[in-house]
């Protein structure tokens, strides 16, 4: 083997090793170092609907209509969470939803909120919402503003709390890994207040706020954007693996 091989072999086998040093679990611990997260307890027989745009969507079929079916999961986080849950509680019989549909920002899930959220009747509820109330705005193909966002989440959620009193709701914070494709300078200051509105509502309906910019901040510490994202929004299988875990730091073991 020549000297460039063995080399370039090192360099991959340091690299593995540097972002198996540190563990899933410990950047999720440390994203939520200073957040005073409760847990959600499970009973039998729970519905969990996880709602949202394409990063919640990830690929599902939209006609499968089944819980816990690959169909309905997709291929991301939800997937990911749904399995581990399932797994772990599987004298419990969960019912569990994906009805994210990529593109949506929060006045397109009220237009579906009866549908698609309320009949399910979820005990569960989990929404990430935000980053496109915010990307789609740069094209000039949106008019919406961080007020418009704030205003939108608190009807639906009102609507939400009048329909299910009882849901648990879990909050996922927008993200975006800056400097990967499509999140450029152009986003910030912005996009951050979008960040801080999801924080604020959180707080304001009693819901568990799940901190997935730290989180993938704390994870650059370990890997380049790249290798957690597709395109400084999306996911990558990385990416959906460590927003899973993070979902379920909200689940109460």
């Amino acid at each position: 083997m020549s000297n460039s091989l063995n080399r370039r072999k090192f360099i991959t086998g340091t690299a593995v090793a540097t972002i198996g040093a540190i563990s899933l679990p410990q950047i999720v611990s440390a994203a939520f170092e200073a957040e005073k997260t409760p847990k959600v307890t499970l009973n039998a027989n729970d519905v969990i609907v996880y709602q949202g745009d394409s990063i919640t969507d990830w690929g599902r079929n939209k006609s499968e209509t089944t819980p816990n079916s690959f169909g309905m999961l997709g291929t991301g986080y939800v997937y990911q969470s749904a399995a581990h849950l399932l797994l772990k509680h599987a004298d419990k019989n969960l019912q569990i939803y994906n009805r994210g549909v990529g593109g949506n920002k929060v006045y397109q899930l009220a237009d579906r909120w009866d549908a698609d959220c309320l009949a399910f009747k979820p005990n569960v509820l989990s929404i990430m919402v935000g980053v496109n109330d915010y990307w789609h705005t740069l094209s000039g193909n949106y008019k919406g503003t961080i007020e418009t966002y704030r205003t939108d989440y608190k009807k639906l959620l009102d609507r939400t709390k009048q329909a299910l009193p009882n849901v648990k709701l879990i909050i996922g914070e927008p993200f975006a890994i800056k400097d990967v494709k499509a999140v450029t300078d152009k986003w910030y200051p912005a996009f951050d207040e979008y960040r801080q509105a999801a924080r604020e509502i959180a707080t304001q309906y009693d819901a568990i706020f799940l901190p997935y910019q730290k989180l993938f901040d704390e994870a650059l510490k370990v890997a380049p954007g790249t290798y957690w994202t597709n395109d400084g929004v999306h996911p990558s299988v990385a990416g959906a693996a460590l927003m899973a875990k993070a979902w379920l730091k909200a689940v109460k073991s």
